[in-house]
């Protein structure tokens, strides 16, 4: 097997790994809005998450991960959407923040 075969394959493998760790991640992170959501009865709306931004960046223990950071919508009446933003540091959540929202009763 010459390099550049060896290196393509190499590529491809690591090609493999960002695309399953990337849906990993879309996982945990529409899983965690909605139980966000749930939590404050609010609506999670669309039942999905946007990736809008990814960097590398170093956890509590210095290992080199992937920050994500997810958007997602979510409404307090049904009549708002409200939108919402949420960080992965790696496979963990690191910060939530939401838009100011009316609370009901």
């Amino acid at each position: 097997m010459d390099t550049i075969s060896l290196f393509l394959l190499l590529l491809l493998a690591a090609l493999g790994w960002f695309w399953f760790d990337s849906l990993r991640a879309l996982e945990i992170a529409r899983n965690m809005g909605k139980n966000i959501c749930n939590n404050e009865n609010l609506q999670f709306l669309d039942d999905t998450v946007a990736n809008i931004g990814l960097v590398l960046a170093r956890d509590k223990t210095g290992r080199r991960v992937l920050r994500r950071t997810y958007r997602f919508l979510f409404s307090e009446t049904g009549n708002t959407r409200l939108e919402g933003q949420l960080v992965l540091l790696g496979d963990k959540v690191e910060s939530v923040t939401m838009e100011p929202y009316q609370i009901m009763s």
